[in-house]
């Protein structure tokens, strides 16, 4: 509209193909903000759809019962194989339990897409999707489009195209400011000056120089991880699943310093398991506030129904278990295997 208000003046005549021209240019910006409007309308509504749909699903959990509970352990479990990247899983549980609207099952397919493609070495799908988030992140400080030009630029020296790679470095690394960048792009410019042979075996290692880790395939992991990363937070979306979170929540409720020791495990605790007692170790203990006695045989309470019994080994026992298990009046310890006489086992008195 100002360059149509710069050809207005009082005694000089616009020309009519200029001015149509500057029409032209404005009717087709205003074509692209229609477009551009009605894209983003549409996302909020299929948004505000999706969040609808969801909170009545949250509102059927009184009266859903055990099918409910069903369907949200399925939930969590799609999403967990989505951010795990097993999206062929994910998808046929979504669709046999009917949860498709109910998981974020479109945006991982779009990067199912991204992954897909820096797996097989190609940066043009993560870096067009970088270009269509670039505004959001900017904001969040994302470095994912750099390392994927520094991913370029040592692609070109690993084929030694070393002119192009120089080319490549002036056009994307020549407005670096940031002095972290600045260092790896000093870093992985040094790979100029790499010989051109091939590594022996394929293996970059084997070349005796520490700058072989930027020509390493595990690269192509990270970048992969990071792309991961960077969409989670993209969309505020939690760094661990919500699986994650709760199977956490449960272990640590559970968590005893016995569930460590291999001759006080129970095998009917979940930490205790084999699967579990790894994933447990770095998860804070159980706190109860008030203790309370079990048997270990039975796993029923020692109170005054069930009076605790100490075996001559110093191990204690319910009553009625101890009765249960007693043969011809002499029971084996399950944990020592020491055989003794009913009759040699004394109550215990807690105080």
């Amino acid at each position: 509209m100002s360059d149509i208000k710069a050809l207005e003046h009082p005694t000089l005549k616009a020309p009519a193909g200029q001015l149509r021209s500057q029409l032209g240019s404005l009717l087709e910006k205003l074509e692209l903000l229609r477009r551009k409007s009605a894209e983003s309308i549409a996302e909020e509504l299929e948004a505000a759809a999706a969040c609808k749909r969801r909170v009545e699903h949250l509102k059927g959990f009184e009266a859903g019962g055990e099918q409910w509970k069903r369907q949200r352990l399925d939930r969590m479990l799609v999403e967990h194989l989505l951010r795990a990247g097993y999206y062929g899983t994910a998808a046929k549980l979504a669709e046999r339990s009917g949860l498709r609207d109910q998981t974020n099952m479109d945006l991982f397919l779009v990067s199912k897409e991204v992954e897909d493609s820096l797996a097989s070495r190609d940066t043009s799908k993560c870096l067009a999707w970088c270009h269509d988030n670039k505004s959001k992140l900017r904001k969040l400080r994302s470095t994912l489009e750099f390392q994927l030009r520094q991913q370029e630029f040592v692609e070109l020296v690993r084929r030694d195209r070393r002119l192009e790679a120089v080319r490549h470095a002036r056009r994307h690394f020549g407005a670096l400011e940031d002095e972290a960048q600045l260092a790896e792009v000093q870093r992985v410019m040094s790979l100029l000056a790499l010989p051109g042979a091939r590594p022996p075996n394929g293996r970059w290692e084997l070349l005796g120089d520490s700058r072989w880790e930027l020509l390493a395939d595990s690269r192509w992991d990270l970048l992969v991880q990071q792309f991961r990363q960077e969409q989670l937070r993209l969309y505020q979306l939690s760094s661990c699943s919500v699986l994650t979170v709760t199977l956490q929540a449960g272990l640590s409720a559970l968590k005893t310093p016995q569930c460590y020791d291999e001759n006080q495990r129970n095998p009917d605790c979940p930490v205790c398991s084999r699967a579990l007692n790894c994933l447990a170790r770095g998860l804070p203990y159980a706190h109860c506030s008030q203790s309370r006695l079990v048997c270990r045989i039975s796993g029923q309470p020692l109170n005054e129904h069930n009076q605790p019994l100490v075996l001559p080994n110093g191990f204690v026992y319910g009553e009625q278990a101890l009765r249960a298990v007693a043969r011809r009046g002499r029971v084996t310890c399950p944990r020592s295997r020491d055989s003794f006489d009913l009759r040699e086992a004394e109550k215990v008195y807690v105080m």
